[in-house]
């Protein structure tokens, strides 16, 4: 493979330099890529997806008239993170979801953060996820977000900035597991070489997290994955981890609430539950707390979950972090909370229900990124260069009937790494999903992540349900 011959443009690319040098921890890749003969990285990547099919990686689109399973599209060159790099990723991710906790906490209690007016009242009492049976809840050791994936991107200049929260039911760790499979049958050498980080104990450390949950006493707590069924779009993870944990994989009809204790359905009779890694949202968990027309939570669970007889991860109610708007205010709730300058920080967020804030984007729409609070998977999105004046116009009378629904952002030159395209490489944007596990004691950040990839040409999305793929992640251990 010629590397001569691959154009990083005007962007930051992750491998490879404007200069066409190697980034530092990539020499020994782009060594036995160019070394490879003729056609043999096309070969290896055409067996790297041979084994993802037999392995069953696949993920749902909703709507897909071609059907509903996909496989997740795989690029075997793998993004390598330096370990300086990965020492700031770690930190700055470890401070923000420990302010994140205490501000959902707060804002379930004394709510002193609104008092004192650091972050609007109107702001969270509006949010759509602001869940008011969760006022007063106290979730073991005062964690609400065990489990939590935040989207990262790197701008033109190589700064990194916080892109997103994902609180709630964060997918995607199951593909990392078996990227990193898949890759060190690719390029073990330059594997081992590289001194890549392992993530392979991820199941081991989410099973310890989930079992330090449980209700005091029980001395062998029963942990189960708590799915929607096989018509989620994240079900393949959902079954992946659960066989990976050695749990139990659980729908809402498996379990009921008996003598104020939740009980699995067994061959054998009832078995008591003592921690459920839930993945399904908030509104179903529970059809007397929440959506009556839920079938696929539990009658009964909260009152379960309130009474401390068993834990939830994630704790009801941490969707108040993951509004968009309320994004806009982590850097106050860091400073508020623990005192500190942030680590890693914000893209430059405009909200739309500010009204100098709302005139500016108005304005600026053909520079600037839109997106709803609430929405995710790339929908709800504009990205103003690449809209139509039609597009424009219909989002300009959306965020003036609804302000509070949406945000604004700058166009980030996103950072691309290389991909294989018809057998020669090119540059595709990329961003990447880092893994936080909160348990007893300081955060846990898994050494790696998604890294996922825009892979159509000159796209900024890079969600799987608009055509995106993903990478191994390779976190060095020493630069």
């Amino acid at each position: 493979m010629n590397l001569a011959a691959y154009d990083t443009g005007p962007f930051y690319d992750e491998l490879i330099r404007q200069d066409g040098q190697a980034r530092p921890g990539a020499a020994p890749l782009l060594e036995r890529v160019t070394s490879l003969p003729e056609g043999e990285l096309v070969r290896r990547q055409q067996a790297a997806e041979r084994d993802l099919l037999n392995l069953g990686i696949t993920f749902t689109v909703y709507g897909d008239e071609a059907g509903t399973e996909r496989i997740f599209p795989f690029d075997i060159l793998p993004r390598i993170v330096g370990a300086a790099d990965w020492a700031i990723i770690e930190d700055g991710l470890k401070q923000r979801i420990q302010a994140l906790n205490l501000f959902i906490d707060d804002i379930y209690h004394a709510q002193r953060i609104l008092k004192d007016g650091v972050v609007p009242e109107e702001l969270i009492l509006s949010a759509r996820n602001f869940l008011q049976p969760c006022v007063g809840l106290n979730p073991p050791q005062g964690i609400w977000c065990h489990i939590s994936g935040i989207d990262l991107v790197r701008d033109g200049d190589g700064q990194l900035y916080v892109l997103e929260d994902n609180l709630r039911c964060p997918s995607g760790v199951s593909y990392v597991l078996e990227n990193r499979q898949v890759l060190k049958r690719t390029f073990p050498q330059v594997f081992e070489v590289s001194q890549v980080r392992p993530v392979d104990d991820y199941p081991s450390r989410l099973l310890d997290m989930l079992q330090s949950l449980a209700p005091a006493g029980v001395p062998n707590p029963t942990v189960v994955v708590l799915t929607p069924g096989i018509y989620n779009s994240a079900y393949f993870e959902h079954a992946f981890l659960a066989q990976k944990m050695g749990v139990e994989l659980v729908e809402g009809r498996d379990l009921a609430v008996v003598d104020n204790l939740l009980m699995m359905r067994t061959t054998k009779g009832f078995q008591r539950v003592d921690v459920i890694y839930r993945r399904i949202d908030d509104d179903f968990l529970d059809p007397l707390t929440f959506r009556p027309d839920s079938y696929l939570g539990v009658p009964g669970l909260m009152q379960v979950y309130k009474a401390g007889r068993v834990a939830l991860a994630n704790a009801p109610g941490t969707g108040v972090a993951d509004d968009k708007a309320v994004y806009a205010y982590v850097p106050q709730m860091i400073d508020y909370y623990l005192g500190e300058d942030m680590v890693l920080p914000n893209v430059p967020t405009y909200v739309c229900w500010e009204d100098k804030q709302r005139r500016y984007v108005l304005e600026h729409l053909d520079e600037l990124v839109v997106k709803a609070v609430n929405e995710s998977g790339g929908y709800g999105m504009l990205i103003g260069p690449h809209a139509s004046a039609a597009e424009r116009k219909t989002f300009a009378e959306a965020i003036e009937a609804d302000p509070r629904n949406y945000i604004a952002q700058p166009t980030l030159s996103l950072s691309r790494a290389p991909v294989i395209v018809d057998g020669a490489l090119e540059g595709r944007h990329v961003d990447l999903r880092p893994y936080i596990l909160y348990g007893a004691g300081r955060p846990y950040v898994l050494p790696g992540g998604l890294t996922r990839v825009a892979l159509q040409k000159g796209s900024l999305v890079v969600n799987s349900s608009q055509g995106g793929g993903s990478k191994d992640t390779w976190v060095l251990a020493r630069d």
